[in-house]
């Protein structure tokens, strides 16, 4: 059966009552040689999020996933006849079918994981810019193009979110900030909400791991992160509990 690209709210409703097929993939670009940081760690909060909720999928990378996508971000999704895209899209489509990671929380606390989670998408992913590997796996004179297409884009969004003109200091600030802020929410916990790993759990753990595993020529927000010790923490117990694979 074609697959059919739909917004992701038309997709939301009508993949309600497909089952989670066999066959579900996640597309996302090479990881070596040409994911950018921010498609990086959104590709692995989506694998994370999946494997929390004990979702089949395997993961197929394309030079031109991202012009594959319905809305031209990566990482997507296709799961039976529907393609549905990004980390926020691909979280209300699987809610629809009745797998929730969150459901057990109060309205009190889904308003805090929702605060806490537009934190980390205002702040992390904005410092998630890097250039060199973007286009790479394409020939010269496309790479090049493409390098300078993805650059404007990158440029005009951080001028319109006013991150344009910040510096490296402003920009650390902001990260430690921001980590700080959820550190002090997670305490001692083993996820921010008690025992039960939730879809921010899955957000922050894609964006820290990306960040502290990722070479970049400056190792400044690696070294901002590491100094809070428990989301480090955090993100080593999702990695072992959903990432390393167990013994049979």
């Amino acid at each position: 059966m074609p697959s059919v690209i739909l917004t992701e709210s038309i997709a939301v409703e009508l993949g309600a009552n497909e089952p989670w097929p066999e066959d579900a993939k996640l597309f996302q670009p090479y990881e070596v040689e040409q994911i950018l940081l921010p498609s990086n760690a959104s590709s692995l909060s989506v694998q994370a999020f999946l494997k929390m909720c004990g979702l089949k999928f395997d993961i197929e990378m394309r030079p031109n996933a991202e012009h594959m996508s319905p809305s031209g971000n990566i990482p997507f999704l296709r799961c039976g006849s529907f393609v549905v895209s990004e980390f926020e899209p691909i979280v209300a489509f699987v809610n629809n079918k009745g797998i929730h990671l969150s459901d057990h929380l109060d309205a009190t606390q889904q308003a805090d994981m929702r605060a806490y989670m537009s934190l980390i998408n205002s702040v992390l992913v904005n410092t998630e810019v890097t250039k060199p590997r973007y286009g790479s796996v394409y020939p010269w004179p496309l790479n090049h193009v493409l390098i300078w297409r993805k650059q404007s884009q990158v440029q005009k969004k951080l001028a319109v979110l006013e991150w344009k003109d910040k510096n490296l200091d402003d920009i650390y600030s902001e990260v430690g900030n921001c980590c700080s802020a959820l550190s002090k929410r997670l305490e001692s916990n083993t996820y921010f909400f008690n025992d039960k790993p939730t879809e921010l759990d899955a957000l922050l753990f894609g964006h820290i791991f990306t960040i502290l595993t990722t070479p970049l020529p400056d190792n400044g927000l690696a070294s901002v992160i590491r100094n809070y010790h428990n989301l480090i923490e955090l993100c080593q117990r999702i990695e072992r509990e959903f990432f390393e694979r167990k013994p049979e």
